[in-house]
Protein backbone atom coordinates (compact mmCIF):
# COMPACT_ATOMS: atom_id res chain seq x y z
CA UNK A 1 0.00 0.00 0.00
CA UNK A 2 1.76 3.17 -1.19
CA UNK A 3 2.00 5.72 1.46
CA UNK A 4 2.08 10.09 1.37
CA UNK A 5 3.45 12.05 3.95
CA UNK A 6 1.92 15.41 4.26
CA UNK A 7 1.90 18.32 6.61
CA UNK A 8 -1.09 20.94 8.06
CA UNK A 9 -0.92 23.80 9.81
CA UNK A 10 -2.36 25.25 13.07
CA UNK A 11 -1.29 27.74 15.39
CA UNK A 12 1.52 28.60 17.37
CA UNK A 13 3.99 27.80 14.79
CA UNK A 14 2.52 23.90 14.74
CA UNK A 15 2.76 22.25 11.95
CA UNK A 16 1.59 18.37 12.15
CA UNK A 17 3.03 15.45 9.74
CA UNK A 18 1.13 12.86 8.95
CA UNK A 19 1.45 9.85 6.38
CA UNK A 20 -2.01 9.12 4.12
CA UNK A 21 -2.21 5.22 2.69
CA UNK A 22 -4.91 4.05 0.24
CA UNK A 23 -8.35 5.23 -1.96
CA UNK A 24 -9.83 8.32 -0.58
CA UNK A 25 -13.36 6.62 -0.97
CA UNK A 26 -12.37 3.45 0.86
CA UNK A 27 -13.71 3.39 4.95
CA UNK A 28 -11.17 5.81 7.19
CA UNK A 29 -9.80 5.15 10.14
CA UNK A 30 -6.82 7.55 12.37
CA UNK A 31 -3.97 6.54 13.81
CA UNK A 32 -3.03 7.92 17.02
CA UNK A 33 -0.04 7.11 18.86
CA UNK A 34 0.80 6.64 22.57
CA UNK A 35 2.53 8.87 24.92
CA UNK A 36 6.49 9.56 24.02
CA UNK A 37 6.00 8.07 20.77
CA UNK A 38 5.18 8.60 17.53
CA UNK A 39 3.04 7.57 13.77
CA UNK A 40 5.66 4.97 12.98
CA UNK A 41 4.60 2.70 15.61
CA UNK A 42 2.10 1.91 13.13
CA UNK A 43 3.81 1.11 10.29
CA UNK A 44 3.72 -2.58 10.22
CA UNK A 45 0.06 -2.49 11.59
CA UNK A 46 -1.05 -0.33 8.90
CA UNK A 47 0.10 -3.01 6.10
CA UNK A 48 -1.90 -5.78 7.84
CA UNK A 49 -5.09 -3.40 6.97
CA UNK A 50 -7.61 -3.93 4.20
CA UNK A 51 -6.12 -2.64 0.97
CA UNK A 52 -9.03 -0.93 0.51
CA UNK A 53 -9.46 1.30 3.68
CA UNK A 54 -8.11 5.06 4.01
CA UNK A 55 -5.79 5.13 6.62
CA UNK A 56 -4.28 8.40 8.29
CA UNK A 57 -1.12 7.81 11.23
CA UNK A 58 -0.76 11.13 13.02
CA UNK A 59 2.34 12.58 14.13
CA UNK A 60 0.60 14.67 17.63
CA UNK A 61 2.56 17.95 18.18
CA UNK A 62 6.34 17.32 19.14
CA UNK A 63 6.31 14.05 18.81
CA UNK A 64 7.88 12.22 15.61
CA UNK A 65 7.94 14.95 12.55
CA UNK A 66 5.44 17.28 13.74
CA UNK A 67 7.08 20.47 15.45
CA UNK A 68 5.35 23.16 17.72
CA UNK A 69 6.13 26.34 19.77
CA UNK A 70 2.39 26.34 21.61
CA UNK A 71 2.01 26.99 24.94
CA UNK A 72 -0.97 24.47 26.03
CA UNK A 73 -0.16 20.93 25.52
CA UNK A 74 -3.87 19.48 27.19
CA UNK A 75 -5.32 16.61 25.43
CA UNK A 76 -8.03 18.70 24.40
CA UNK A 77 -5.09 20.29 22.32
CA UNK A 78 -3.82 17.42 20.79
CA UNK A 79 -7.08 16.38 19.54
CA UNK A 80 -7.18 19.55 17.89
CA UNK A 81 -4.28 18.33 16.37
CA UNK A 82 -5.76 15.24 15.11
CA UNK A 83 -8.81 17.08 13.72
CA UNK A 84 -6.71 19.78 11.87
CA UNK A 85 -5.77 16.58 9.41
CA UNK A 86 -9.69 15.25 9.40
CA UNK A 87 -10.26 19.19 8.16
CA UNK A 88 -7.61 19.02 5.89
CA UNK A 89 -8.40 16.12 4.23
CA UNK A 90 -12.05 16.68 4.45
CA UNK A 91 -12.80 13.27 6.57
CA UNK A 92 -16.94 12.89 6.64
CA UNK A 93 -16.66 9.31 8.56
CA UNK A 94 -13.90 7.79 10.30
CA UNK A 95 -12.90 5.74 13.27
CA UNK A 96 -10.62 6.88 15.27
CA UNK A 97 -7.93 4.56 17.40
CA UNK A 98 -5.68 5.83 19.78
CA UNK A 99 -2.70 3.77 21.77
CA UNK A 100 -2.72 4.71 25.63
CA UNK A 101 -2.89 8.69 26.06
CA UNK A 102 -3.92 8.60 22.15
CA UNK A 103 -7.05 6.90 23.41
CA UNK A 104 -7.90 9.74 25.44
CA UNK A 105 -6.80 11.84 22.50
CA UNK A 106 -8.88 9.43 20.40
CA UNK A 107 -12.00 10.41 22.69
CA UNK A 108 -11.44 14.58 23.23
CA UNK A 109 -11.38 14.18 18.64
CA UNK A 110 -14.51 12.54 18.71
CA UNK A 111 -15.68 15.94 21.25
CA UNK A 112 -13.75 18.21 19.02
CA UNK A 113 -15.42 16.87 15.51
CA UNK A 114 -18.61 14.57 16.11
CA UNK A 115 -19.40 14.95 12.31
CA UNK A 116 -16.39 13.06 11.44
CA UNK A 117 -15.87 10.41 13.70
CA UNK A 118 -18.14 7.21 14.48
CA UNK A 119 -16.35 5.31 16.27
CA UNK A 120 -13.68 5.74 18.95
CA UNK A 121 -11.00 2.78 19.91
CA UNK A 122 -8.68 2.74 22.55
CA UNK A 123 -5.78 0.25 22.31
CA UNK A 124 -4.66 -0.31 26.34
CA UNK A 125 -5.93 3.10 27.50
CA UNK A 126 -8.65 4.83 29.54
CA UNK A 127 -8.73 1.33 31.92
CA UNK A 128 -5.86 2.38 33.30
CA UNK A 129 -8.00 4.17 36.52
CA UNK A 130 -4.67 5.47 37.90
CA UNK A 131 -3.61 7.47 35.74
CA UNK A 132 -7.15 8.20 33.42
CA UNK A 133 -9.34 8.78 36.47
CA UNK A 134 -10.47 11.93 38.21
CA UNK A 135 -8.07 12.73 41.36
CA UNK A 136 -7.39 15.35 43.74
CA UNK A 137 -4.43 17.78 43.56
CA UNK A 138 -2.61 15.92 45.98
CA UNK A 139 -2.68 12.67 44.24
CA UNK A 140 -1.95 14.61 40.81
CA UNK A 141 1.16 16.21 42.56
CA UNK A 142 2.62 12.75 43.37
CA UNK A 143 1.91 10.85 40.43
CA UNK A 144 4.23 14.22 38.75
CA UNK A 145 6.82 14.21 41.26
CA UNK A 146 8.86 11.51 40.03
CA UNK A 147 8.21 13.17 35.81
CA UNK A 148 10.19 16.17 37.19
CA UNK A 149 12.89 14.19 39.63
CA UNK A 150 13.42 11.87 37.03
CA UNK A 151 12.48 11.47 34.08
CA UNK A 152 13.91 8.66 32.38
CA UNK A 153 13.39 6.72 35.63
CA UNK A 154 9.20 7.29 35.19
CA UNK A 155 9.29 6.30 31.44
CA UNK A 156 11.10 2.70 32.68
CA UNK A 157 8.36 2.41 35.25
CA UNK A 158 5.81 3.14 32.79
CA UNK A 159 7.24 0.47 30.29
CA UNK A 160 7.71 -2.00 33.42
CA UNK A 161 4.25 -1.56 34.49
CA UNK A 162 2.70 -1.97 31.29
CA UNK A 163 4.57 -5.34 30.79
CA UNK A 164 2.78 -8.79 31.85
CA UNK A 165 5.42 -11.53 33.50
CA UNK A 166 7.42 -12.87 30.96
CA UNK A 167 7.69 -9.83 28.23
CA UNK A 168 11.03 -9.88 26.48
CA UNK A 169 13.27 -7.74 28.33
CA UNK A 170 14.53 -6.77 24.94
CA UNK A 171 11.39 -5.31 23.73
CA UNK A 172 10.84 -3.50 26.98
CA UNK A 173 14.24 -2.45 26.31
CA UNK A 174 12.94 -0.60 22.94
CA UNK A 175 10.02 0.55 24.24
CA UNK A 176 12.05 2.74 26.74
CA UNK A 177 14.86 4.13 24.37
CA UNK A 178 12.02 5.27 22.40
CA UNK A 179 9.90 6.72 24.92
CA UNK A 180 12.91 8.61 26.88
CA UNK A 181 14.15 10.08 23.70
CA UNK A 182 11.09 11.98 23.26
CA UNK A 183 11.48 15.93 22.59
CA UNK A 184 11.40 18.05 25.43
CA UNK A 185 9.30 20.48 27.19
CA UNK A 186 6.57 18.30 25.07
CA UNK A 187 7.41 14.76 26.59
CA UNK A 188 6.80 16.14 30.25
CA UNK A 189 3.99 18.56 29.40
CA UNK A 190 1.61 15.78 27.56
CA UNK A 191 2.21 14.01 30.51
CA UNK A 192 1.08 16.38 32.95
CA UNK A 193 -2.00 17.02 31.01
CA UNK A 194 -2.91 13.37 30.35
CA UNK A 195 -3.12 13.76 34.43
CA UNK A 196 -4.92 16.88 34.09
CA UNK A 197 -7.42 15.45 31.65
CA UNK A 198 -11.07 14.46 33.14
CA UNK A 199 -11.89 11.38 31.86
CA UNK A 200 -15.14 10.98 32.95
CA UNK A 201 -16.47 14.00 31.91
CA UNK A 202 -15.59 13.33 28.48
CA UNK A 203 -16.76 10.13 28.51
CA UNK A 204 -20.07 11.53 29.03
CA UNK A 205 -19.57 14.46 26.66
CA UNK A 206 -19.44 11.96 23.57
CA UNK A 207 -21.37 10.15 22.00
CA UNK A 208 -20.10 7.78 19.95
CA UNK A 209 -19.90 4.26 20.55
CA UNK A 210 -15.90 3.48 22.58
CA UNK A 211 -14.18 0.28 22.52
CA UNK A 212 -11.33 -0.48 24.77
CA UNK A 213 -9.19 -3.23 23.29
CA UNK A 214 -7.05 -3.92 26.98
CA UNK A 215 -3.94 -5.86 27.57
CA UNK A 216 -5.87 -8.97 29.85
CA UNK A 217 -3.67 -9.30 32.64
CA UNK A 218 -3.72 -5.35 33.15
CA UNK A 219 -7.55 -4.88 32.75
CA UNK A 220 -9.02 -4.74 36.17
CA UNK A 221 -12.54 -5.86 37.34
CA UNK A 222 -12.66 -2.49 39.32
CA UNK A 223 -12.30 -0.59 35.44
CA UNK A 224 -14.67 -2.62 33.34
CA UNK A 225 -17.39 -1.63 36.21
CA UNK A 226 -15.86 1.60 36.35
CA UNK A 227 -16.61 2.16 32.79
CA UNK A 228 -19.16 -0.48 32.48
CA UNK A 229 -22.34 1.14 30.12
CA UNK A 230 -20.18 3.52 28.33
CA UNK A 231 -17.00 2.12 26.93
CA UNK A 232 -16.91 -1.34 25.99
CA UNK A 233 -14.09 -3.58 27.49
CA UNK A 234 -12.88 -6.15 25.57
CA UNK A 235 -9.67 -8.12 26.62
CA UNK A 236 -7.29 -9.19 24.21
CA UNK A 237 -3.68 -11.21 24.65
CA UNK A 238 -1.68 -9.94 22.01
CA UNK A 239 1.46 -9.00 24.74
CA UNK A 240 2.29 -5.93 26.52
CA UNK A 241 0.87 -2.25 26.67
CA UNK A 242 2.83 -1.85 23.54
CA UNK A 243 0.61 -4.49 21.32
CA UNK A 244 0.41 -2.59 18.21
CA UNK A 245 3.78 -2.74 18.10
CA UNK A 246 4.36 -6.05 19.35
CA UNK A 247 1.55 -7.76 17.28
CA UNK A 248 0.23 -5.31 14.34
CA UNK A 249 -1.39 -7.92 12.39
CA UNK A 250 -3.78 -8.79 15.46
CA UNK A 251 -4.18 -5.50 16.29
CA UNK A 252 -5.21 -4.95 12.56
CA UNK A 253 -7.87 -7.62 13.14
CA UNK A 254 -9.12 -5.92 16.32
CA UNK A 255 -9.46 -2.28 13.96
CA UNK A 256 -10.88 -3.84 10.97
CA UNK A 257 -13.50 -5.93 13.24
CA UNK A 258 -14.68 -2.56 14.62
CA UNK A 259 -14.47 -1.55 11.21
CA UNK A 260 -16.66 -4.22 9.92
CA UNK A 261 -19.07 -3.54 12.61
CA UNK A 262 -19.60 -0.31 12.61
CA UNK A 263 -20.66 -0.44 8.94
CA UNK A 264 -23.24 -2.69 9.10
CA UNK A 265 -24.69 -1.01 12.40
CA UNK A 266 -24.72 2.29 10.21
CA UNK A 267 -25.09 4.37 13.18
CA UNK A 268 -23.42 8.00 13.90
CA UNK A 269 -22.98 10.48 16.82
CA UNK A 270 -26.23 11.59 17.07
CA UNK A 271 -27.98 9.27 14.91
Amino acid sequence: MATDSREVHRADETSIRYSISGPEEGPTVVLVHGWACDRTDFDALTGFLPDDYRVLAVDLAEHGESRSAREAWSIEEFARDVAAVLDAEEVTDSVVVGHSLGGAVAVETGRVRPGRVRHIVALDALHYLFLFGAMGEEEARGLLQPLRDDFAGLVRAMVEAGSPPGTDPALKDAHFAKMAAVRQPAGTRAFEGLVAWDMDEALAAVQQPITVFGVRELVTQEAIDRLAGRVDVVRVDLGSHHFPVEAPEGTAALIAGVVRAQAVTGTRAGG
